[in-house]
């Protein structure tokens, strides 16, 4: 045996187990497809990925998957590897180790990216090849691992997760040990064939927490929250958020008689619990779909929406003030606390200028209607999210406006509008950005420049306008940038070159000829 453990600076146990374990026993109940054990691996296409894990017992979760996150008029939209956003969630709680099993490949990209993104504690990873594949002793070393790790003084939680290949070859998580001295053990299937957007895949985590901490407190007393209970009724967050704005709706649930609780995607595993005692639950992340199916199991009220705004703050406090069964004069102080500050701040940071709007954090149909609030028009909003019912109040606020809404949207769609539209400044992912600044049009990466403010309350009311006023203003800028580089190429004649480069269209008709025809016979096979 060969086994080796380490540990980081953060105390967070490393764990790779070696390839010369005995042979697994029957505890696999799954059949392997033997294309997954002969060199089927993540480059495989989806179709054929997804109907490996069908064959291998995995229908029931995939199923589970195609009804929570309902695909658009296309495949899906175009995201890094899902497993990244549920990652995410397990490395930023506390006491919560998360170990992956999947192709090297797949888990180095994920650590790799996990870190870029600030993340503080190791990950986990279970190997595996062809023989352990096939024979079942991925699943062995997988329930060796977590038991090594297994340790209540370090950990509350150990969440394992699948990717593409172990989903795909049956590798059954459902039968590791729900605890293990004291630790509870988390396994959850995120196949990048079956979830559309890494932004679910953080549903995928929140949801099998809250439904264990659920069953936990069924069956009795547990832990209280490190920070106490409230002595208000509390309204539970859905979905992350700049850290200022649960401050920020705390103050104006106050007046209400109320209080902000935990966030959800929790950061210690205590929090859940909090999570679940709220009667109340604000989805300010509309596509949490399993995250909201446990609250409702336990009797939660689920309300859409945020306090974004003045319509939007005046409407949210409303619903959860109705909710709660607060008295209509007290909703309305509560409005009145917060809606002039919200009306003077709008009208004190106004945006002047067209906008389209694009990104896969599910927050974008929110600052679109912030933006409109402070007077942009924004004509285009796409999402790489679902359409859900917490999220038809923005839909029909927006829709009102004139916006086109666009669910499931694709980098095509946002390009094609961002391209038709020529927007003063088009927000929106990385391919969007790029393109807009080829084109010489303003760009802003949503996820780093405008996920990271302030959104709600009379704090977010402002906390735009600088930041994309300053980008409008660089239109010139832009203009001479392009113009600067004008004629030094572009794609794959980008470059300085002596003479013109050598292009071969001969190649390129042949090479196009070979798509055509792997084109063709995907289609039959689909027809078959």
């Amino acid at each position: 045996m060969s086994e080796e453990v380490r540990y980081d600076a953060a105390d967070e146990a490393e764990v790779i187990l070696g390839q010369d374990r005995a042979d697994a026993s029957a505890a696999s109940d799954r059949q392997t497809p033997p294309e997954l054990g002969q060199g089927m691996g993540c480059h495989a296409g989806a179709a054929e990925m997804e109907a490996a894990a069908r064959m291998a017992g995995k229908s029931e979760i995939l199923d589970q998957y195609a009804r929570d996150y309902p695909q658009g008029p296309h495949d899906k939209p175009q995201s890094m590897c899902p497993a990244f956003g549920s990652l995410r969630v397990g490395l930023r709680m506390r006491r919560v180790a998360s170990v992956l099993s999947g192709s090297a490949c797949c888990v180095y990209g994920l650590s790799f990216v996990s870190h870029f993104y600030g993340a503080r504690r190791s990950v986990g990873y279970v190997p595996f090849n062809s023989e352990s594949l096939v024979t079942g002793k991925l699943f062995e070393d997988i329930r060796d691992a977590v038991h090594e790790m297994a340790d209540p003084a370090r950990y509350d939680a150990i969440v394992v997760t699948n990717l593409c290949v172990p989903t795909a070859s049956g590798v059954p998580l459902r039968l590791l040990p729900q605890e293990i001295n004291g630790v509870r053990i988390v396994g959850i299937d995120v196949p990048g064939f079956g979830i559309p957007t890494h932004a679910e895949a953080k549903d995928v985590l929140a949801g099998a927490m809250l439904n264990y901490a659920r069953k936990e407190v069924e069956a009795g007393p547990v832990q209280a929250p490190v920070s106490g209970k409230s002595d208000r009724p509390t309204v539970t967050l859905l979905g992350e958020m700049f850290p200022a704005d649960p401050i920020g709706i705390g103050g104006m649930l106050a007046p209400l008689g109320l209080a902000a609780g935990p966030v959800v995607p929790c950061r210690e595993w205590r929090e859940l619990y909090s999570a679940l005692d709220s009667e109340v639950v604000a989805a300010i992340h509309p596509f949490y779909t399993s995250a909201i199916r446990e609250f409702q199991a336990a009797g939660r009220t689920i309300i859409g929406s945020a306090p974004v705004g003045y319509d939007g703050t005046a409407a949210w406090l409303s619903a959860i003030g109705a909710a709660y069964g607060v008295a209509a004069d007290q909703i309305a102080a509560a409005q009145n606390a917060f809606l002039p500050a919200i009306k003077g701040a709008l009208a004190a940071q106004k945006i002047n200028g067209t906008i389209t709007l694009s990104g896969y954090e599910g927050s974008e149909l929110l600052v679109a209607r912030l933006l409109i609030e402070s007077g942009a028009d924004v004509p285009y909003v796409g999402t790489a999210c679902p359409k859900t019912p917490w999220s038809e109040p923005d839909l029909d606020w927006l829709t009102a406006k004139g916006v086109k809404v666009k669910f499931r949207a694709s980098l095509e769609d946002d390009c094609a509008a961002m391209e038709a539209i020529k927007p003063d400044l088009a927000i929106g992912t990385t391919p969007v950005v790029q393109k807009g600044k080829e084109l010489g049009i303003p760009s802003l990466y949503f996820t780093n420049l405008i996920s990271a403010r302030p959104l709600m309350g009379p704090a977010g009311a402002g906390s735009l306008a600088q930041v994309v006023n300053a980008a409008m203003s660089n239109k010139d800028r832009m203009d001479h940038m392009r113009a600067f580089f004008e004629g030094v190429g572009h794609a794959d004649t980008a470059g300085i070159w002596e003479g013109s480069p050598n292009e071969r269209p001969d190649f390129r008709a042949t090479h196009q000829k070979k798509l055509d025809k792997a084109a063709r016979a995907a289609k039959a096979q689909e027809m078959i």
